[in-house]
């Protein structure tokens, strides 16, 4: 099932995709995609539900962020073994956790700003995964019973703010607009194997990524076990699990984003984002 959010920023109604490509209107069953929504009663209950009975949504409403009220929006680095090359850095022994700012979030074809003073603006799509039950102490085996489903997410960065400005990497990741997140969240049924999906990012109809989570160097299970050793996962939050190479600054020449670009970016199976990009 591919669960969305539409409507304008701020006020978006919960909704589901049909076999069609038709979007129905979940706000008389449910108030949101968020928190205890994100629950696998909740969840099975909305899988059983027959979409052709639900209110269809004329038009194309923006879509926003696939999932409302993000506690933690968590993100893991140098988690792809070709990106920590082309980054020149050594794979980590742990996984490198850092954090952006939830206000952050946008949805997923929204304008995306590239903030006062930057001047190393960069992509990184990633895949996303979204906790559906509290995960805390949980093992590797147990691990993907806690997710309540996938998404895209471009960790869009400021490399500067990033490594020159010292303290931690959130300076360059938490600018507003550098966390699209969407177009949809499908259900953990329809993902059987996290470990197993191309993704690509496109900057103006150039292909800059094109890899897989196969050659992440820790597992969708090993990031949340772990995780949960050291905080409690909670209903909502998102994980972002790190990039494939192509990013701007691993380019020759480095590359980054100016306005005027447009990037299109995806996940297979889990849907398309396109982003405009103006100056801040």
């Amino acid at each position: 099932m591919k669960l969305l959010r539409f409507g304008p920023k701020g006020a978006e109604k919960p909704g589901l995709l049909d076999a069609e490509g038709a979007i129905r209107d979940l706000s008389g069953v449910i108030d949101d995609i968020a928190g205890d929504t994100l629950g696998d009663k909740i969840i099975g209950r909305l899988i059983g539900t027959d979409p052709f009975s639900l209110p269809k949504v004329e038009g194309e409403p923006r879509i926003g962020a696939c999932v409302g009220q993000v506690g933690k929006f968590i993100c893991i680095g140098l988690n792809y073994a070709d990106h920590a090359a082309e980054a020149g850095m050594e794979l980590p022994a742990e996984p490198v956790i850092f954090f952006k700012a939830t206000s952050a979030i946008i949805g997923p074809n929204d304008t995306v700003e590239i903030p006062r003073g930057s001047v190393k603006t960069d992509w990184e799509v990633e895949l996303g995964v979204v906790i559906g039950k509290e995960a805390k102490y949980v093992s590797e085996a147990e691990a993907l019973d806690h997710v309540a489903g996938y998404c895209v997410i471009n960790d869009l960065s400021e490399r500067d703010f990033q490594l020159h400005r010292s303290g931690q990497w959130v300076k360059g990741k938490s600018a507003d607009t550098f966390g699209p997140i969407g177009p949809f969240l499908v259900t953990r049924d329809e993902v059987p194997d996290p470990q197993n999906l191309p993704m690509y990012l496109e900057v103006n109809g150039h292909r800059y990524q094109d890899g897989s989570t196969k050659t992440m160097h820790f597992s969708v299970a090993t990031i949340i076990s772990h995780l949960s050793q050291f905080m409690s996962l909670q209903p909502g939050d998102v994980i972002s699990t790190g990039t494939p190479p192509g990013v701007g600054m691993g380019q020759n020449p480095q590359t980054y984003l100016k306005p005027g670009d447009r990037m299109e970016l995806g996940i297979e199976g889990l849907g398309v984002q396109q982003q405009d990009v103006v100056a801040g």
